[in-house]
């Protein structure tokens, strides 16, 4: 187990998400669906943030003061086939009697709200409950000088932010391993969501931020290429005696350099947000992706 003492330890972000249902689903057969590129769609978006009352502070840019609002119609079209366009109805139909599970950071609430707004629109006459938790609590030590890292019974000063998510993957692939029974839970991992605060790597080096990106990157390539830690997942994926299918949004995320809150986030202009995403947004097209892998 490993455990982070004395201060923050920040690794790549991962979520899980866990559908537990009493027969298995099938993946998207027969195609790449995470190898395409965005195309304007002027029905888009799915929903609308004004309309939907379950989008925080945070993720709600056109509350939050962004003008622009040609990032929400951008639609995912992978290079050899269609997505089937969600249809909240009949998610919920197929979800009948079965529970999804969330499990992650920050970012996984980003995911996890797109899907309840894109349900809200799809069934807005349906009776929905809603539960809101606290699950942060903040402790301050105002003396306290050493940081370190506690992986079972020994002590770690620092070590790499890579070697420690590998580290963390394989505690979760002998979790799942050990404790998911296949035949009533299916398994999905969403891949590295992508930040944007480095210009040079989709060609504009003088750029520090998202803020004044407006549309997405044309075609299907990222210039600065896979994030290290995706390699790492993919490896740890591979040793899983468990299916496991891996939701890969990442290169498709990397494109989508406008999507951010940038300063219409949490904390205005002074906490530049580049790393989650405006609802509606690039979350809803993930969130597209799961309902496929369900109805294939």
């Amino acid at each position: 187990m490993m455990r982070p003492c004395g201060g923050i330890f920040a690794v790549v972000f991962l979520m899980i998400i866990i559908i537990t249902s009493k027969k298995l689903v099938s993946g998207v057969d027969g195609c790449d669906v995470f190898t395409g590129s965005w195309v304007f769609d002027k029905t888009y978006p799915l929903y609308d943030s004004s309309t939907c009352p379950f989008i925080e502070h945070e993720f709600n840019c056109q509350r939050n003061g962004r003008t622009d609002r040609l990032y929400e119609k951008y639609r995912w079209r992978p290079s050899r086939c269609n997505l089937t366009r969600f249809n909240g109805g009949d998610f919920l139909e197929r979800m009948r009697g079965q529970k999804m599970m969330f499990v992650g950071d920050s970012l996984s609430k980003n995911q996890w709200e797109s899907l309840i707004c894109m349900l809200y629109h799809g069934a807005p006459q349906a009776n929905f409950t809603l539960t809101r938790g606290d699950p942060l609590s903040t402790l301050t030590v105002p003396n306290f000088r050493w940081d370190y890292i506690q992986i079972g019974h020994k002590f770690y000063k620092d070590m790499s932010r890579l070697a420690a998510f590998e580290i963390a993957l394989v505690t979760w692939a002998r979790w799942v391993d050990s404790n998911i029974d296949p035949n009533k839970t299916k398994v999905f991992f969403q891949g590295i969501s992508p930040s944007h605060y480095n210009g040079s790597e989709w060609n504009k080096p003088n750029v520090k931020t998202c803020l004044v990106e407006k549309e997405p990157i044309p075609g299907s390539r990222y210039a600065g290429g896979s994030p290290p830690a995706l390699s790492v997942l993919k490896k740890v994926l591979k040793t899983l005696r468990k299916p496991v299918q891996l939701l890969d949004v990442t290169t498709l995320s990397q494109l989508r350099k406008d999507g951010h809150p940038s300063m219409y986030g949490f904390g205005g202009p002074k906490a530049m947000d580049c790393s989650h995403w405006c609802l509606p947004g690039v979350t809803d097209t993930w969130n597209q992706l799961l309902y496929n892998a369900l109805i294939s």
